[in-house]
């Protein structure tokens, strides 16, 4: 390197207080400080790397020792200003303390606090990385901290300052230096870059700025680094990819597809060509969880939100916008989680190439399997229960149709038996009403096979479980429910448990929890209904599958209703005929009071007759 050189950081590092980036309250605070004569005797500089923290001390030593000081624009050219710039130990002393933390330093710097400054008006310590100091260092400092010499200052500079003693801390004026923003860090680094006539685009800039997290210092030095690319061409965005070991944005892009659709075959096809290009698998996989980290903002934010937490561009945006509707939340967290985990595996492991693979193709099925509705599916089957059916309503035809042809067999001769067998074996109390009896007789032709018995809907949680699931608006909260078992169902309250905690969890959100209230609320005609969701307890009962009650009449107009209808799945003559003659043609079984019959509907036993079918407990 040759002789004349300086690097950048060094080159550009700020020499006023106007010229600090990023640090505006620092720098007001200072600048009144200085212009009102209130100089503290000893001042606590806090932040993350690259900040600012030692360039401000020694600004600050500047001022206070300028020929011209104190003042907030020293002249960088008298014998203190000088002695500053080129760090010269006269009267300002810069110690670190990660390589002088003894007692005996601490106690080599007080026999030398005595002296009197030689050019300027002060004689100023700045101790960097101070929380390096021993315990019987800072001890030793303690009390020359509290009353120093009238013209000494101290200045301690640290990035960790919960390590360093209270009672330094109390004895201090504290400064914490805030993280610089990607867009103050991209500005300067536009600004150096113009004056090194460095051709650069600005999405590098970007890239440059984002990479440095908030540290003003590496995003100089990295700039530093790539200015030589920029001889002959302009530096891009996949140059400062190339040179960070990052992956482009579109190559992600196309992955985290592959791996949203389940296609684990080109999933692995692009992580082998991403392989092949020198990426470790590490860095491959933290890309790649960052790219979810942004879509699960996208997903979350607002538009303006979004900019600022991601720094993407437009176009990078509305890729992510489209993408966001083809998984849930819960799913991108689930990615998120599984990739940090792999990402642990994988520093730990001696076969990392093959772990890699194995997480991708494991991610790829992931998104498949956390979707709700399979998980609902596959609880559903485990518990031996089946798909809810449709209301066996849908077999009525809507108003609006005619009626189906009635069947030339005569019924009345038929169902004669049958009834003459019902009123024998049934007791005083389990005989039917006659209104229900008339009702059924009138629409025999249309409507599905008589009710058995009911029970009074007050004392029967069967029938209110079932009408608290018709006042469900949301269907969401309707699949929900279809894996939970009500306890109790009151006005008082209503209590409602599933067998897995990640249901209970979800039940209990927002929206599916103030949609149960407001079921519960319309049906009981009052409101804020008390809704307790949980898992079982002992003595709780199991009520198994219970499908909603049909709901109210709808006030929709005619033509709606007709197109609802019509929207409805339809079930042939053929099969109502058929239905009819099974009914007609075997008689009801007289049966015994179990479990079984208690909660066998006429419906399902006509399902069960007709595909001669058995119940599995």
């Amino acid at each position: 390197m040759s002789d004349n050189y300086i690097p950048l950081y060094r080159k550009y590092r700020p020499q006023k207080l106007e010229e600090i980036v990023g640090q505006e309250h620092i720098k007001q605070a200072l600048t009144n400080a200085i212009n009102l004569g209130k100089i503290s005797h000893a001042y606590l500089f806090t932040g993350p790397r690259g900040t600012g923290k030692t360039s401000t001390a020694r600004i600050l030593a500047k001022s206070l020792n300028c020929v011209n000081g104190p003042t907030v624009n020293p002249c960088g050219k008298c014998a203190s200003c000088v002695d500053i710039t080129n760090t010269v130990p006269i009267d300002v002393i810069e110690i670190d303390a990660a390589s002088n933390r003894k007692v005996e330093d601490a106690q080599n710097i007080l026999e030398k606090i005595q002296y009197v400054p030689v050019n300027g008006k002060y004689k100023i310590y700045i101790i960097d990385e101070v929380h390096m100091l021993t315990n019987t260092a800072f001890n030793a400092l303690l009390k020359t901290l509290e009353e120093p010499p009238k013209n000494v200052v101290f200045i301690l500079a640290t990035t960790e300052s919960h390590k360093v003693l209270d009672t330094i801390k109390s004895r201090c004026q504290r400064f914490d230096f805030r993280r610089i923003t990607t867009d103050d860090i991209a500005k300067h680094l536009r600004f150096i870059a113009d004056k090194e006539k460095i051709k650069i685009s600005d999405g590098a800039l970007y890239s440059i700025a984002k990479n440095s997290a908030g540290g003003m210092r590496d995003s100089i030095a990295l700039l530093d680094q790539v200015s030589i690319l920029g001889e002959s061409k302009e530096i891009t965005e996949d140059d400062i990819n190339n040179l960070l070991g990052r992956i482009s944005f579109d190559i992600l892009h196309e992955m985290a597809e592959y791996i949203i659709q389940s296609n684990a075959i080109d999933a692995v096809k692009i992580l082998e060509k991403i392989y092949n290009s020198g990426n470790e698998p590490v860095q491959i996989l933290t890309n790649l969880m960052y790219y979810f980290k942004n879509l699960l903002i996208v997903k979350n934010c607002d538009s303006q939100t979004a900019v600022d937490l991601t720094n993407l561009n437009e176009a990078q945006l509305n890729l992510l916008d489209k993408q966001k509707e083809e998984l849930e939340t819960h799913q991108i967290v689930f990615l998120i989680e599984k990739t940090a985990d792999y990402i642990k595996e994988i520093k730990t492991t001696t076969n990392q190439q093959m772990w890699l693979e194995v997480a991708i193709i494991d991610l790829a099925n992931l998104t498949n399997n956390t979707k709700l509705i399979e998980l609902q599916n596959r609880l559903q089957a485990l518990e031996g229960g089946t798909v809810v059916q449709a209301p066996i309503r849908h077999i009525a035809p809507p108003p609006s149709s005619p009626p189906p042809p009635v069947p030339s067999k005569p019924v009345e001769p038929k169902e004669e038996p049958v009834k003459k067998a019902e009123a024998e074996s049934a007791t005083e109390e389990e005989k039917p009403e006659p209104a229900v009896e008339s009702a059924n007789s009138d629409t025999e032709e249309f409507a599905p096979m008589p009710k058995s018995k009911m029970t009074d809907p007050s004392t029967d949680i069967r029938t209110l479980w079932a009408n608290l699931l018709s006042h469900i608006k949301s269907p969401s909260t309707q699949a929900l429910l279809k894996l939970a078992n009500p306890v109790k169902i009151a006005q008082d309250e209503v209590v409602i448990t599933f067998k897995q905690a990640i249901f209970v969890k979800q039940a209990n959100e927002g929206n599916k929890k103030t949609a149960i209230m407001e079921a519960a609320d319309e049906m009981f005609g009052q409101k804020d209904t008390p809704v307790k969701i949980r898992t079982p307890q002992d003595g709780d009962v199991e009520i198994g599958k219970v499908a909603p009650l049909p709901k109210p009449k709808p006030t929709t107009p005619p033509e709606e209703r007709k197109t609802l209808a019509d929207s409805e799945p339809k079930v042939s003559e053929e099969e109502i005929q058929e239905v009819e003659e099974a009914r007609q043609v075997q008689p009801e079984k007289k049966t015994e009071h179990t479990e079984e019959s208690t909660f066998e509907s006429d419906q399902s036993k006509m399902i069960k007759e007709l595909f001669d079918g058995k119940y599995i407990n």
